[in-house]
């Protein structure tokens, strides 16, 4: 995770004060975006209360941009961390519609969904469009 945002460099989607904001490349839920922190820590308690409180503004931030763009009926917040050890989110817009509603998204598993390099340019600016 930590080398992410440098690895994906084409999902960019913005840098807050504490975190990174990146759109997932398999977009079989439409605007899937990962969230991870700056600092390289494993847990939420690990942060001083002034910066976590900051950095949950940011997550609120983007998920109701999310919300914006694709008006889901929910928004997934996964904060898992069993397989990466550094503090990141999976936001993930759900519809009724989607095929393992009302089950996690990774209840079972599902064909991967990649876009054309402008389908993900044009998703990347309507959420930056909406945080801003």
């Amino acid at each position: 995770m930590c080398s992410r945002w440098e690895d994906d460099r084409d999902l960019r989607i913005a840098e807050f004060p504490h975190s990174f904001l990146i759109l997932n490349r398999n977009q079989f839920f439409p605007g899937y975006a990962l969230l991870f922190t700056k600092m390289h820590v494993s847990e939420l308690f690990h942060l001083e209360r002034d910066r976590r409180i900051e950095l949950m503004e940011e997550v609120s931030q983007v998920a109701k941009a999310l919300h914006d763009v694709f008006r889901p009926t929910k928004i997934n917040y996964e904060l898992l961390g069993n397989m990466v050890a550094h503090l990141h989110w999976h936001l993930v817009p759900r519809f009724t519609t989607d095929p393992l509603w009302p089950r996690p998204i990774w209840a079972e598993p599902h064909t991967e969904l990649f876009l054309a390099p402008d389908d993900y340019r044009q998703r990347i600016e309507l959420i930056r469009k909406a945080l801003s």
